[in-house]
């Protein structure tokens, strides 16, 4: 099998591992008080001091939740009530056309109770303005929020520039990050950003172990309640083997990630030349300011669905460029956002690598793509 789905998970490292299953022996609850519960909390917190320590950041500022979209819920209509809260009205909120569903269906949702959202069109790269979003704030605007790295397409937004321009008009200022670690750096202070999200399941740690900052410590009102953990922040007994296990994986990807950077970059300049030419061949992702762990491409014509079966029989594991629902391609909200057409989006694809990808495994993917690609034209 050739993996090369990372964007949508990357496999738990070795690491990762061991430190999960160390972790999970322990018998205790990190909220009790005896012994067992303070060693399970002395890892719970290790884990927090770990993803704190890449991110820069005082560990009393990371929220540890069940990953991106929880984040990217919490941020939204916890600013949205706290807002309506404050000054007894609905406000207004600036995202973009390109963001994940965990942000658009948050912000459709704040819309259809009354708020008003503005959202921006990324430029042919999937790319926003500064001056766009100048333009878009307002005196009610409560939230911006605009991924750091697309999902889809690997586009890198000018984070900290973005989020300067918020910062000057008083408006706070989100960022979905979850596909920068272990490939980019994740400066938080440096970007100025009030809030981020990440997930650990994009960085080797395990699937359901999420993480939110927020640049003011606990903030928001608690979107799930029932109990005093983080702060009061997020109720629940938290995932102390998963924390643990994503700092371990965190630190090790951070230490790993100039040459992970270089090793992606490489692959991806190895895949677009082995892919060579095909008809009505498109690379969406940009050549420059783009993450190397995603190419995206489009093959007009072709048939979508048929070239991810093809691809899957012939040992492939990639993806589409948007959610198949109910057996049907659906075309990518993000390719028709720059430009592309409802066909063309679905006859799209995305290769993502890792660091465990290979030469070998990027040169044999790419001539099951075209060979899958002549087998969609001929059916």
């Amino acid at each position: 099998m050739i993996y090369l789905d990372y964007a949508a998970t990357h496999p738990m490292t070795p690491a990762a591992l061991a430190a999960y299953a160390e972790a999970a022996a322990l018998p205790g609850n990190p909220s009790s008080v005896h012994v067992a519960g303070q060693q399970a909390r002395e890892k719970l917190e290790e884990g927090r001091t770990r993803l704190a320590q890449v991110f820069g950041v005082d560990p009393r500022r990371l929220t540890l939740n069940s990953g991106g979209t929880e984040g990217d819920n919490a941020v939204l209509f916890g600013v949205a009530q706290a807002y309506q809260e404050r000054h007894g009205r609905l406000g207004h909120l600036v995202t973009s056309a390109s963001e994940h569903s965990a942000v658009l269906a948050p912000a459709r949702a704040l819309a259809a109770r009354g708020w008003d959202v503005t959202f921006l069109p990324p430029d042919q790269h999937g790319r926003i303005a500064p001056e766009q979003l100048q333009e878009a704030l307002r005196p009610d605007t409560a939230l911006v929020s605009l991924h750091h790295v697309s999902n889809e397409i690997g586009t890198i937004q000018p984070t900290a520039e973005l989020a300067a321009v918020a910062a000057i008009a008083g408006v706070p200022y989100h960022t979905d990050a979850v596909q920068a670690p272990g490939v980019l750096p994740v400066p938080l202070a440096e970007w100025g950003v009030t809030y981020a999200t990440f997930s650990a399941h994009k960085w080797g740690g395990p699937r359901g172990v999420g993480v939110l900052y927020s640049a003011q410590g606990q903030d928001l009102p608690p979107q799930q309640i029932g109990g005093g953990q983080e702060s009061g922040q997020r109720a629940g007994t938290q995932n102390t083997a998963g924390i643990y296990a994503a700092g371990v994986a965190l630190t090790a990807a951070e230490e790993a990630r100039e040459s992970t950077f270089a090793h992606l970059l490489d692959l991806r300049e190895a895949f677009v030349a082995a892919v060579g030419e095909l008809p009505g061949l498109r690379w969406n992702h940009p050549a420059e300011g783009s993450s190397p762990k995603v190419a995206s491409l489009t093959l007009s014509g072709a048939d979508g669905e048929a070239l991810l079966m093809n691809l899957d029989m012939a040992g492939v594991c990639a993806s589409a460029g948007s959610a198949c629902s109910a057996g049907t391609m659906q075309p990518s909200h993000v390719l028709t956002a720059i430009g592309h057409s409802e066909a063309d989006a679905r006859s799209s694809l995305r290769f993502s690598f890792g660091a465990a990808s290979t030469l070998e495994g990027v040169q044999q993917a790419a001539a099951a793509l075209r060979q899958a690609a002549e087998w969609s034209r001929l059916g």
